[in-house]
């Protein structure tokens, strides 16, 4: 699916661009290709076991997996992260935050792969990012913005693109009509935490949010983020 010129999702179960064993599911996150002169960026790459499928999508435009050249994690659960070791032995760059690079070097209950019967493959991320950090890709910058809460390492990426504020938004924000937040269920999950990054995340503005699972934000991304924040504030304090 294009969402603006040389933008591409290519990847996600939920609203099958990718098939991870069930209809309209969450095994699989989705996965975005950002087209550059320099080469192919992503963010994210699903469970692993659907990478063969998300290149394939990415053939319809022409775009080659050999031309990969980075790939920005937004955290490390398994159906955003499994397929980074993949990546890893094709040489394509790793980013991370350093708490999702840890718990992808690891590969422990961070990972989550026991909520999908799977197990998690470790690799080392080559970029480990803190908040604020600019991630230089392909000639892109692309601004780090540590929100954790849904995991601690949670990580929105933010860059310019076709005249637009472009922001990767992972499981910080929950899936159009399916609820507010990313699962709770993390082994790391922290609502006081996620309550102030939902604080700040609110004062964001960008023209499209890339969500982890679902549909893409066209309209007043900032709008679905403040409603977020208006439901934590109801259910947390």
């Amino acid at each position: 699916m294009q969402i603006l010129p040389g933008l591409y999702q290519v990847g996600g179960s939920l609203n099958g661009l990718t098939w991870a064993g069930g209809f309209a599911s969450y095994e699989d996150g989705n996965l975005y290709v950002l087209a550059t002169e320099q080469g192919l960026v992503l963010f994210d790459c699903g469970n692993g076991d659907t990478l063969d499928q998300a290149f394939a999508n990415m053939a319809i435009w022409g775009l080659r997996p050999r031309d990969i050249k980075a790939c920005c994690i937004t955290h490390a659960h398994l159906d955003h992260a499994g397929g980074a070791y993949r990546l890893a032995e094709m040489g394509v760059r790793l980013f991370a935050h350093e708490q999702t690079a840890d718990a992808i070097a690891s590969g422990d209950e961070r990972c989550c792969g026991y909520l999908y019967h799977k197990t998690f493959h470790p690799c080392q991320v080559d970029t480990r990012l803190r908040d604020g950090d600019i991630a230089a890709c392909c000639g892109i910058r692309i601004e780090t913005l540590h929100l954790p809460g849904h995991t601690m390492g949670c990580t929105a990426y933010r860059f310019q693109w076709d005249g637009k504020t472009v922001v990767v938004s992972g499981d910080i924000i929950g899936t159009l009509l399916d609820g507010h937040f990313g699962w709770s269920g993390s082994i790391d999950f922290d609502k006081t935490v996620y309550l102030a990054s939902l604080k700040r995340f609110a004062r964001l503005d960008s023209d499209l949010m890339l969500p982890g699972h679902g549909l893409v934000y066209y309209g007043k991304p900032r709008q679905r983020v403040e409603q977020a924040l208006n439901e934590a504030l109801v259910q947390w304090r």
